[in-house]
């Protein structure tokens, strides 16, 4: 090997659906190489940081959900250490450097000197029960997706088709009611999502579909030191538009959470400024203050955002004298 030992390496990552680039970055030097995001092309990233000489490890990557967890899972696995950061951090790092030119290569490169620069902190996958518990949410959500596209083609579609739509729907309906089951008795097998589905079920509306998002997402809630950085996390944290004296801009919730995530509390905020007296009474006032309505929903959302998090990280039930009294 013509390059000696190294033990310390950073890792770039750029990962998409079929593809992850990486760059490996030791002392000023790069290495750049293309793989599969697929089990071959991790085996074949092992590989070539065996043949390397690699032997201690800094990955990052975005946060990208299902394109990058699986990834990370194997490269943890491997005795590796793993930073997943939120993709806005990356883009205003880029924005620091001055970078115009996009392209996967150079996206990993970016990505390396960000973690060499920033020292990100360090990711541990979540326990198998939830993620497997995620690989369910996930089906359910692709089968969801699927009914009501063909519940739109039902509308528009000839009647010489309709019969054919109809007969995937019910087939569809019954794969998702199989699959309600399946959630069911995964939650029930394991004690700590039981007791956790209990709480959750105890606030007004919080219903079945938000409560496996929950548990599938951040059921180890101990990773997030107070409810700012979950609602951070989802992106619906406030996001103010000041600057000097003069410059004010409406404030709006800064969307840099995972879009997934966040839409599915959209509904639950809704129905809650009608049904949880503490969403409702946090409604009342704002409206009387003369918010507007989208408004009003994303301060819902944040507030409901709180009452999970209390619930879990206190281990009690909710109590809505309790949270009018601390709204």
């Amino acid at each position: 090997m013509s390059e000696e030992l190294v033990h310390t390496a950073i890792l770039g990552i750029d990962i998409s659906k079929e593809n992850f680039d990486v760059a490996l970055l030791r002392g000023s030097k790069y290495r750049h190489k293309k793989f599969t995001n697929a089990r071959k092309g991790f085996e074949e990233l092992s590989e070539w940081l065996g043949k390397l000489g690699v032997e201690t490890l800094h990955a990052c990557m975005e946060s990208t959900g299902v394109y990058s967890e699986e990834l990370a899972e194997y490269l943890y696995d491997r005795g590796f250490s793993v930073s997943m950061v939120n993709p806005a951090r990356i883009k205003g790092f880029a924005r620091g450097e001055l970078k115009r030119s996009k392209t996967d290569k150079l996206d990993a490169s970016l990505i390396a000197r960000f973690c060499a620069a920033m020292n990100p902190s360090l990711w541990t996958p979540d326990p198998v029960e939830m993620r497997e518990l995620r690989s369910l949410a996930r089906r359910m959500e692709a089968l969801l997706n699927m009914r009501q596209q063909e519940q739109n083609r039902l509308e528009v579609s000839d009647d010489i088709v309709k019969k054919s739509i109809r007969r995937h729907i019910r087939y569809i309906d019954k794969d998702i009611d199989a699959l309600k089951d399946e959630i069911n008795s995964h939650i029930e097998r394991n004690p700590e999502l039981r007791d956790k589905r209990k709480l959750l079920e105890s606030i007004p509306a919080v219903g079945e579909a938000t409560i496996n998002v929950i548990l599938s997402h951040f059921a180890s809630i101990e990773k997030f030191p107070n409810p700012k950085c979950l609602a951070s996390f989802l992106g619906i944290a406030p996001r103010h538009y000041r600057s000097g004296s003069s410059v004010r801009g409406r404030t709006r919730m800064s969307k840099v959470g995972r879009s997934s995530l966040r839409k599915a509390f959209y509904m639950p905020a809704v129905v809650g400024l009608r049904y949880n007296p503490v969403l409702a009474d946090l409604g009342r006032r704002l409206k009387e203050a003369g918010k507007p309505p989208m408004l009003i929903i994303g301060a819902a959302m944040r507030k409901l955002m709180h009452i999970i998090y209390g619930v879990l990280k206190n281990k009690t039930p909710f109590d809505a004298n309790y949270s009018i009294k601390t709204a």
